[in-house]
């Protein structure tokens, strides 16, 4: 299958469709460790987590990126509206599945999906653009019961890459694919196929146009006010998504999506495809997706760290996610966060970064989504 030259999308551009993003960084302060020490905070930011569940008796959990904290003042009841129910939405298509009895693998996929068709979040249709004007897209997924995973790096033609990495994992004998290879991989096994048109909305295209000015040192440089252009890019590009899920078998599962960083290097490969960084799912321990900075997650092998905090120095989820994204993570230089879900419905959400949209489902029903900082669920 022969594939044109991204020179070819830049003039499809400018008659696009257009849909709209606004998201601010929220100044804040310090944190807490669980032991009371103050912890430092990523680039002067608040951090969030204090070592203790946010939740129990969880089944499902998604988040829709870290460093995109919307503002409560600047953020429309329309807008606030689409943030809600996209996670909602993504809940309830995983919920469909383990009310029946399905399998968290199938939730997980199920929930990333929805949110890949969502373009408010950095996953396939808001993917956002490389330095060249294109997209390149990576997924995994992971099952806890044995270990088995499977991911794709660097796609550019298939309309859910999760689903991708779900056939890595189902029908082959490897873990990652990436490229043409990945992207042909996905086709032969009929999965959907999309042009590079597909992934294009106005809100990406103007984060790399922002992005590019800040290049070239102009207004719309890192420098400028939390809500310039330059800062709106960055906080887009960590709108990662991802989701974890446990069973009625008591069996757990990760998956996690991205279109990367805006205007990241061609080639440039995350976090969000490599397991143990992005992604984790283990049984005895914890289902783990993260979102942020992805070298910072790569080098300190994020997901896979928090599982082993459980299994070998025996402490508790929000413990362990806490050590690893508040305390750690930010003296390697990125923020980010993380949903981690343990088997017996322990979850917690601790972040670095100025916010993190997540939300997540209980056994009895109930739905939360949070998408503002320091939110605290909703009684309903």
């Amino acid at each position: 299958m022969r594939r044109r030259p991204l020179t070819w999308l830049i003039p499809a551009l400018a008659t696009a469709a257009a849909v709209t993003a606004t998201v601010v960084l929220v100044p804040g302060g310090e944190g807490r460790d669980p032991d009371g020490r103050t912890a430092p905070a990523a680039h002067g930011e608040r951090p969030a987590g204090k070592g203790k569940p946010d939740a129990r008796d969880v089944v499902l959990a998604v988040h829709g990126g870290a460093g995109t904290a919307l503002d409560r003042d600047k953020t429309t009841p329309e807008r606030e509206k689409a943030y809600r129910g996209g996670l909602a939405e993504a809940l309830k298509a995983g919920q469909k599945i383990l009310d029946k009895g399905g399998s968290s693998v199938d939730a997980v996929q199920a929930a990333v999906q929805r949110l890949e068709d969502n373009p408010l979040f950095n996953a396939g249709k808001g993917a956002v653009f490389t330095a060249d004007a294109g997209h390149e897209l990576d997924a995994s997924i992971m099952r806890g019961s044995d270990l088995k995973a499977g991911a794709m790096a660097g796609v550019k033609s298939l309309r859910n890459p999760v689903a991708g990495a779900r056939a890595v994992m189902d029908k082959s004998p490897h873990v990652l694919l990436s490229g043409e290879g990945a992207d042909d991989f996905g086709a032969r096994h009929g999965l959907k196929t999309v042009t590079q048109d597909y992934y294009w909305t106005q809100a990406r295209w103007d984060a790399l146009m922002a992005a590019k000015e800040a290049e070239r040192g102009g207004k719309g440089g890192r420098k400028g006010s939390a809500d310039s252009p330059a800062a709106v890019a960055d906080a887009q590009s960590k709108g990662t998504v991802g989701a974890v899920a446990v069973d009625g078998r008591r069996d757990l599962a990760a998956a996690t999506s991205t279109g990367g960083m805006t205007n990241k290097l061609p080639g440039r490969i995350g976090d969000s495809p490599l397991i143990g960084s992005g992604t984790y799912a283990k049984n005895s321990t914890v289902a783990a997706s993260a979102t942020g900075a992805g070298e910072v997650f790569i080098r300190g092998a994020a997901t896979s760290t928090i599982s082993n905090l459980m299994e070998f120095k025996g402490v508790g989820v929000a413990t362990a996610a806490y050590e690893v994204i508040v305390k750690r993570l930010p003296g390697l230089g990125g923020d980010g966060g993380v949903i981690a879900l343990a088997p017996n419905g322990e979850f917690d959400a601790p972040h670095s970064s100025p916010g993190m949209l997540h939300g997540y489902l209980t056994k009895g029903g109930k739905v939360v989504t949070k998408i503002f900082p320091d939110e605290t669920p909703p009684n309903s």
